[in-house]
């Protein structure tokens, strides 16, 4: 009746050895690192910097415990922070000689003691949110006005190119702030340029008034539209900042909006505040610009002469020196797209770009008029450009897919993608407030937490093991499981763990101690109607569980909705509580019962289990007996 077959006890095995070795790197801590990224784009990060940081720290005499390579960045796991700062000076002269013009970011961080034989099985710690690990707290604020203004001028030369396309004569075109002035001389040329605004630019507004002899037509943003506008200039920049802090490899960074124009950045385990600030930066621009081929051109790219008026002078990744002409034809606002590939008919590695409506008819116009000229895509990251990629143009392009191809190997096409992908930032932002948590602190907040965590369910099990004898230490072993399993969880799922999720860990012992008592009772309830032992065991756990599936579903139902509508701190907590639902029926029901039916399942004349006190109720003596 109470005996669960073998497969059953090896699947409880099997789950409590996985939930324990994926719990363990929790248990080693953090240790001081040094974390070296790129500070360029174009600067890979492979083994050979690994080589060039160990034997930097070798020369400067640093033993890190270990050096890895991991993402795009070599971390330099080290004792103390006393040696962690000796390694940083040591690491940011023998990498960054030129401080104005830096190759890679020397950053403090912090990293897992874990043993390599963990980390070589994925078991990884969970994260820890800002106020466990420490690390630094950006307020940004979008300049809105901005963004509205680079609009409002991507309008004008809109409409300029469709006046010009209908053959409407206008006699200028201004922008006056976020609002575009067109002169015409007659009212039947301000009726068409009208009617050409209505029709073909429907996020416009357009009034007109007299200017002397002529007339001015002015334009300006519908206010439904600025607020489109708004919106995406918010979600490009959240997006830019996600793929660049993404590149350097910093451990669950949280960006979100906060407000209509603020972004809020937070990023754990990294300590100093002037890196994290270059981080934010590091945002590329993209420009599309024709080489520069005429005969003083060629001559200063031999350093043979100055560069030719109209004109300026960039290097490639190989060091080779392009000249290009100043004027932009496209910039990565007309990108939406960037892929490698292959070459169908010499099948070369290539890159594939997607341009929007306007790239594509400018492109298209560009090529046809250019054809056997080289056209050089320029990425600028803090105010200095790099030439990507400078290929012929071989016929005209249109439909808005470009293919770029030569002299480039498969690697050299995945890294100019994502390059091309970066982007740029499509409002300009400053830091409006900034503060960094150190890392005494936060372990701080983890020793208050743990200590909340462990006192709460020594005290659950002091009073199970009181009030419900050996069934009261069974459920206190399940109680220990559900944390297990909890830890092992989030660790699995590599989230990060907050003071609301140690809350909610806390919560989740209450939840699954509940179950355990709803167990209990009922056993005790069939116990007091003078079922046998084993009957009562069996029947306790049957007739409680649709109780305590009930209470669980109702419980994990709000759970998912905090999850779905909360944010931040709220959504931490949600998580954890969802998790811990579940893995406390697991641990209450199916484990706790696993362990008695191994003590008492296979007792065939059980007279009495060790439950408690199982009060009776007594006969009521004091009733009227019945008259004959």
């Amino acid at each position: 009746m109470n005996r669960y077959p073998v497969w059953k006890y090896a699947i409880l095995v099997i789950v409590l050895l996985v939930g324990t070795l994926y719990t363990l790197p929790n248990f080693f801590g953090e240790a001081p690192a040094v974390q070296v990224s790129s500070a360029k784009a174009t600067v890979k990060v492979d083994a050979a910097l690994q080589q060039r940081v160990e034997e930097a720290l070798k020369a400067a005499g640093v033993t890190p415990d270990l050096v890895s390579l991991d993402g795009n960045s070599v971390r330099a796991r080290l004792d103390t922070p006393d040696t962690q700062l000796k390694a940083r000076d040591a690491l940011q002269k023998a990498l960054v000689p030129d401080p104005s013009e830096p190759t890679y970011i020397v950053a403090l961080n912090l990293i897992s003691r874990s043993p390599t034989w963990l980390t070589a099985l994925h078991a990884q710690p969970m994260y820890l949110g800002l106020d466990l690990r420490g690390g630094v707290h950006f307020m940004l604020q979008v300049d809105m006005q901005a963004a509205l203004t680079k609009k409002a001028e991507s309008y004008a030369g809109d409409i300029r190119s469709a006046l010009r396309d209908k053959g409407i004569r206008h006699g200028g075109i201004s922008r006056d702030g976020q609002t575009i002035d067109i002169k015409v001389r007659d009212e039947a040329t301000l009726t068409a340029a009208r009617n050409l605004i209505t029709d073909q630019f429907a996020d416009l507004q357009s009034t007109s008034q007299p200017d002397g002899s002529e007339f001015r037509l002015r334009a300006s943003i519908k206010p439904e539209a600025t607020r489109r506008v708004q919106e995406q200039a918010l979600k490009q920049n959240i997006t830019t900042l996600h793929n660049r802090i993404n590149e350097l490899g910093v451990a669950e960074p949280v960006i979100q909006q906060q407000g209509l124009d603020r972004i809020v950045v937070q990023l754990p385990g990294v300590q100093d505040t002037a890196k994290a600030k270059d981080i934010l930066g590091r945002t590329a621009t993209l420009e599309v610009r024709m080489v520069d081929e005429s005969t003083e051109a060629r001559g200063a790219e031999g350093g043979r002469g100055p560069v030719p008026f109209g004109s300026e002078r960039y290097l490639e990744r190989s060091g080779q020196p392009v000249i290009v002409k100043k004027q932009v034809v496209l910039t990565g606002e007309n990108l939406t797209d960037a892929q490698p590939g292959f070459d169908s008919q010499t099948q070369e590695p290539t890159v594939n770009l997607t341009l929007d409506a306007k790239g594509a008819r400018i492109f298209r116009d560009v090529t046809r008029e250019n054809i056997g000229k080289r056209m050089a895509i320029v990425l600028f990251e803090k105010g200095k450009g790099e030439v990507v990629t400078a290929p012929v143009i071989r016929g005209e392009i249109s439909g808005g897919r470009v293919q770029i191809s030569g002299r480039m190997t498969t690697a050299e096409a995945n890294d100019t993608s994502l390059l091309l992908r970066a982007g740029s930032l499509a409002a300009p932002m400053d830091i409006i407030e900034e503060f960094t948590i150190g890392p005494s602190l936060g372990a701080d907040n983890i020793a208050r937490g743990i200590h909340s965590v462990v006192w709460g369910m020594v005290a659950v099990a002091a009073f199970m093991c009181v009030y419900y004898l050996l069934f009261g230490v069974f459920s206190t072993l399940a109680l220990a499981v559900n944390v297990l399993l909890l830890l092992s969880i989030l660790s699995m799922l590599q989230a990060t763990l907050t003071l609301p999720g140690i809350a909610a860990m806390a919560l989740a012992l209450g939840v699954a101690i509940d179950s355990n008592v709803l167990i209990n009772e009922r056993i005790r309830e069939e116990l007091r109607d003078g079922v046998s032992p084993q009957a009562a065991i069996h029947m306790g756990y049957d007739r409680a569980w649709a109780t305590i599936l009930d209470s669980n579903v109702t419980t994990l139902i709000v759970g998912l909705a905090l999850l779905a509508f909360g944010s931040g701190p709220v959504r931490g907590f949600a998580v954890v509580h969802c998790i811990g639902i579940l893995t406390s029926m697991f641990s209450a029901v199916f484990f706790s019962r696993g362990i008695v039916n191994l003590w008492y399942g296979r007792q065939k004349k059980l007279k009495s289990i060790s439950i408690g006190q199982i009060w009776k109720p007594t006969a009521d003596t004091s009733a009227v007996p019945p008259t004959k």
